[in-house]
């Protein structure tokens, strides 16, 4: 199966038609106005469908969850690294904040984890847990109060299309 690994001060490991758990923090865990993270998430949305296929993203007070999978840059005739997609989610949201609050200066850690979602783990589990991260929080009773979380439908793709 095809790879690719590229190391800053973690090692980051990718691989193609997998899904990936990744993580990043806002510099020194700096808990930015609520009004922010709807700018958040919609950088996480921005690519969509284009760059990557994304299952589910949550925006925290100070971190971000996002599971999806990268999808292949038919120009290139390559896959988009995570390098590459973390890059633009983080950078352009990066400008969009500082320019909002009047800022300079690093909004993101440099680093994110990234997990490769192995066919052995449950993918349906990974979701769950980071649906529950905004109750675990104390933030809301229910994953679907929280306002920053977007979840990828769900389509049974086993009902008849006549609907009966």
């Amino acid at each position: 199966m095809p790879q690719a690994f590229y190391r800053r001060q973690l090692p980051h490991l990718q691989y193609d038609d997998r899904q990936h758990f990744v993580t990043f923090c806002t510099n020194h865990r700096w808990i930015p106005p609520e009004r922010v993270r709807q700018i958040v998430l919609d950088c996480c949305l921005h690519d969509n469908g284009e760059k990557f296929d994304l299952r589910v993203a949550a925006v925290m007070p100070d971190h971000v969850h996002m599971i999806f999978m990268p999808l292949v840059n038919q120009g290139a005739m390559e896959v988009y690294s995570l390098a590459e997609i973390m890059n633009a989610i983080k950078g352009t949201s990066a400008h969009k904040v500082n320019k909002l609050l009047g800022r300079k200066g690093r909004l993101w850690q440099p680093e994110s984890f990234d997990h490769v979602v192995r066919s052995s783990e449950n993918l349906d589990a990974k979701i769950e847990y980071l649906l529950q991260n905004p109750v675990r929080q104390g933030l809301v009773d229910e994953w679907t109060d929280y306002p920053w979380l977007w979840k990828k439908p769900f389509v049974n793709h086993m009902a008849p299309a006549n609907g009966n």
